[in-house]
């Protein structure tokens, strides 16, 4: 290999590294509240799902209850879309018609 060479390859090499990754859009899970949907599964679909502790999910749940929704994790777009089903999979199974939405944040 020439001078000529190495430094055509050292600079294909050199615009390669410049080209970072793109990080992931991330969506939002956010609990919607309803009449229906008891306080207990709500705090417990929390815990389950979100992996939060008792006392943040209590601190989620209510917000949810008096505000009436609130974001339970920011994730990439798959797995928010993944909660989202857990969720509405979950509530089905237990007569619930609790809601979750994605939104991009």
């Amino acid at each position: 290999m020439n001078a000529r060479e190495t430094a055509q390859t050292s600079d294909i090499i050199k615009e390669r590294a410049k080209e970072k990754s793109k990080t992931p859009n991330t969506y939002k899970v956010i609990l919607l509240n309803d009449d229906y949907t008891t306080m207990e599964f709500v705090t417990s679909l929390l815990e389950k799902l979100f992996q939060k502790n008792p006392a943040e999910a209590f601190r989620l749940m209510m917000k949810i209850h008096t505000d009436g929704h609130a974001v339970c994790g920011t994730y990439t777009y798959e797995v928010a879309e993944t909660k989202v089903a857990l969720v509405y999979d979950n509530a089905k199974k237990e007569g619930f018609p609790l809601q979750a939405k994605l939104e991009e944040g």
